[in-house]
């Protein structure tokens, strides 16, 4: 059997005056690939449905990257705070695409970061969008350098966060403001930061591996430990049967 093909997201900045429109990909996420033992697939932001679903057609699993910038509050129904930087349109048009896509043909997902409040939202779930001003009592999420800030978190026994990572105490990284609030019906959290802020979910079905993490195992900052969610992530890539399960069709934000 060959190495998997895992197809990456990337970020987009829209043209301006003085520069053309542009789309990058963080290294991290695919060397981290590369070294778990996998191929990546860089993905552009596809304006066809049927070009997105040929390649995911492709595809035996995907990284949902995360993103510097936030998910657009207003298209989840909420006021914009103050301390929120929408991303593109562009790109969160694309990114949400992407995700129902892959989720209605439940291939095996990586969700990191932004990313997992996407993944989340996608199916049903809601978002905190200011952590510091909805959870009384947090810790410190974000201290405005990138990644650079540690918490430890607390596993849930039995959960595929318990089977990467293992005993003993686990810190990771931490750059967010938003976070999860309501978890969708098909996922339940798998990790929490002592403060209650939920650091990872996953699916609930057996067949089909959706992990989500808060952190970001693909960054600098991120411990030796972090490199087992990809490598766990690819074993379940190599291990997926393909299938396609739609989604219910909910308004377009």
């Amino acid at each position: 059997m060959g190495k998997p093909f895992i197809g990456i997201n990337g970020d987009f900045r829209p043209s301006k005056k003085e520069a053309t429109a542009l789309s990058w990909f963080n290294t991290g996420y695919y060397d981290s690939v590369t070294a778990a033992g996998g191929l990546p697939i860089l993905i552009p932001p596809f304006a066809n449905d049927e070009d997105l679903k040929q390649i995911l057609k492709q595809l035996d699993g995907l990284v949902l990257a995360g993103c510097t910038m936030d998910l657009d509050p207003v298209r989840m129904g909420m006021e914009k705070h103050p301390h929120t930087r929408p991303m593109p349109t562009r790109r969160e048009d694309f990114d949400r695409r992407l995700c129902r896509k892959a989720v209605e043909m439940r291939i095996p997902i990586l969700a990191i970061g932004s990313g997992m409040q996407l993944l989340n939202v996608i199916c049903g779930g809601t978002l905190f969008q200011h952590v510091p001003e909805e959870i009384p009592r947090c810790l410190h999420h974000n201290d405005g350098v990138e990644s650079n800030l540690r918490h430890i978190i607390d596993i849930v026994p039995g959960s595929r966060m318990d089977k990467i990572y293992g005993p003993g105490e686990i810190r990771v990284n931490s750059q967010h403001h938003m976070a999860v609030d309501q978890v969708a019906s098909m996922f339940t959290v798998s990790a929490r930061c002592p403060d209650g802020v939920i650091e990872s979910i996953e699916s609930t079905e057996e067949n089909w591996y959706a992990v989500g993490v808060q952190w970001h195992p693909e960054n600098e900052t991120s411990s030796a430990l972090d490199m087992q969610v990809f490598e766990n992530f690819l074993e379940a890539c190599q291990e997926a049967t393909p299938q396609i399960i739609p989604m219910p069709v909910r308004k377009a934000a």
